[in-house]
């Protein structure tokens, strides 16, 4: 038994998630189960950047690491997770894919959690500046946090945590978030909140089709930036859609909150003026 765990975020590159993962995890800065480090390599995620944070990381001596990025079949990536799994230390991917990756995944005895809807980027020099940048990650950050794909992200370190403050080694998880999923994480009242964020999600999944389009396939460069234009109007239209379904569970008063305690669990309510408690266990 130990009285906290001590978790590594590396975080190479960007997706959505890589700015909040951590933070889902005490939302209030007040756990006392859990210690957090991270170690960034910016928006490169080069091999050779990838292995000098994955090492720096290792110096740190955390009990699992979570190695969060875009594409974690590429180089930068797989070059950070080899050097940590060498150490000894357990590792789970936060990826937006491939798909195909869980597979080696497991046969490594490593974790992952594909969010597919966790879309690319439209990194097109004609299109892409750093507000353009800040304002997609703001709209993607907003699908991904409503549609319910955070809550099944935090759930799932959650439980590795209570694992390892059992003293158990950690069973890391193998999850491809699907929107059934998601939409059932997200614990909705409403059947047409929950079609609305599912509208939502569809969407964000979508634009990463239209992105690769437009960085990997389409020499045009007029097509391309359009192309990039339509991908980040389909996500603010996504953003707005997760709005328009968090406000209908507002309007009836059944938002679901689900904040941590400090020692850790999750607490749960339902209606704005009421405490959060503990919830019933279910029944056998």
């Amino acid at each position: 038994m130990i009285s906290m765990a001590r978790l590594g975020f590396l975080k190479l590159g960007n997706i959505a998630t890589s700015p909040m993962v951590e933070l889902l995890l005490d939302e209030r800065a007040e756990r006392e189960d859990m210690e957090v480090r991270v170690v960034a390599s910016g928006a490169n995620m080069s091999p050779g950047q990838a292995e000098e944070v994955a090492k720096a990381m290792v110096e740190m001596k955390p009990d699992i690491v979570f190695v969060v990025s875009p594409n974690a079949a590429t180089p930068g990536p797989k070059k950070a997770r080899e050097v940590i799994a060498e150490a000894g230390i357990p590792v789970v991917v936060i990826t937006d894919g491939p798909k195909k990756l869980l597979e080696e995944l497991a046969e490594r005895g490593m974790g992952g959690i594909i969010i597919e809807a966790d879309s690319m980027i439209g990194a097109r020099r004609e299109f892409l500046d750093p507000i353009e940048m800040a304002i997609f990650n703001a709209d993607a950050i907003k699908v991904l946090a409503v549609t319910g794909v955070y809550n099944i992200v935090y759930e799932a370190i959650d439980r590795i945590i209570e694992q390892l403050k059992r003293g158990e080694k950690p069973e890391l998880p193998l999850i491809r978030v699907t929107r059934a999923m998601a939409i059932e994480a997200a614990g909705f009242s409403n059947p047409y909140a929950a079609a609305k964020a599912a509208a939502a999600y569809e969407m964000a999944k979508r634009v990463s089709n239209l992105t690769t389009e437009a960085c990997f396939k389409e020499k045009d460069w007029k097509v391309y930036t359009a192309l990039c234009a339509a991908a980040h109007e389909l996500m603010r239209w996504a953003a707005m859609l997760a709005d328009e379904a968090r406000e209908i569970e507002k309007y009836g008063d059944s938002v679901l909150r689900r904040p941590h305690h400090r020692d850790g669990s999750l607490l749960s309510k339902r209606r704005l003026l009421e405490k959060p408690s503990k919830p019933s266990p279910s029944p056998s």
